[in-house]
């Protein structure tokens, strides 16, 4: 047994949903860092292609920027369909891209509600559907493709926020996991969730020392997540080390939840 290689995603190709800013960036740089050769969607593509710039910059590995709109169904065939004229299989799906709306329960309305859900929710499960046939011939017995749908500590505690499309959208992610684990292990694709806790992005801003103390007392662990802490994680999920794993949620969040 080779330690090196059985951690090791190199020459790898991964698609990463959401893949500029926040945990898919921190996902994206590590896949790149550890060898896979890594497309990132996002719907701006200014954005998007200076984060694949910068990640290929950053890692020395390549990371390919493609601009999508994965919330509607034609922007997700889009995608998959990009991706197919230049890769034979895709070896790791990470669904990241994902939003939320926070309103008190007398006024959250249908329009605080639908997109929350259709990204959070729907988006995975189509976006897998589109990638299935590169992932399927990704995948052998021995190393199997890898679908890593981003979770959240959301759907393993309620926390102060109102956010009840997001609270809901995520815990049926965490469910779906283990519906298609058991569907598509014969094809050779493990299935898991990271659900991370509190990491700083767009959707969660650190405002003031006060915020982040507040934060970090929450925390046994004692402080923020950090990108490698996600890194780390899906680098496991993808490798050898994790081919035996599927239909499982992984808390990556300092016990946050406990």
């Amino acid at each position: 047994m080779n330690v090196a290689d059985l951690f090791s995603v190199e020459g790898r190709v991964a698609m990463v949903t959401g893949g500029s800013a926040g945990i898919g960036r921190h996902i994206a740089t590590g896949l790149a860092m550890a060898g896979a050769k890594v497309y990132i969607c996002a719907r701006t593509e200014a954005k998007v292609l200076t984060a694949a710039r910068e990640i290929s910059e950053t890692t020395g590995g390549a990371c390919i920027g493609l601009a999508a709109d994965v919330s509607t169904l034609p922007g997700i065939e889009a995608l998959a369909a990009r991706v197919a004229t230049n890769e034979a299989a895709l070896h790791i799906l990470v669904n990241n891209a994902g939003t939320m709306a926070e309103a008190p329960i007398d006024d959250y309305s249908e329009e605080d509600w639908d997109p929350v859900v259709d990204l959070n929710l729907k988006a995975p499960f189509f976006i897998l559907q589109k990638f299935l046939p590169l992932l399927r011939a990704g995948g052998t017995a021995d190393r199997p493709a890898s679908l890593i749908n981003i979770g959240s500590v959301g759907a393993l505690k309620v926390g102060p926020k109102e956010n009840y499309a997001y609270q809901a959208s995520k815990g049926a992610i965490h469910w779906m996991a283990k519906g298609l684990a058991k569907r598509l292990g014969r094809d050779h694709i493990t299935a898991n969730v990271i659900a991370p806790g509190f990491f700083e992005s767009e959707m969660t801003v650190i405002t003031s020392d006060e915020m982040r103390k507040m934060i970090e007392d929450m925390v046994p662990r004692g402080r923020v997540g950090t990108p490698e802490d996600l890194a780390g994680t899906a680098i496991y999920l993808a490798s050898r080390a994790g081919a035996y794993v599927t239909g499982s949620i992984i808390p990556v969040e300092g016990g946050l939840s406990i």
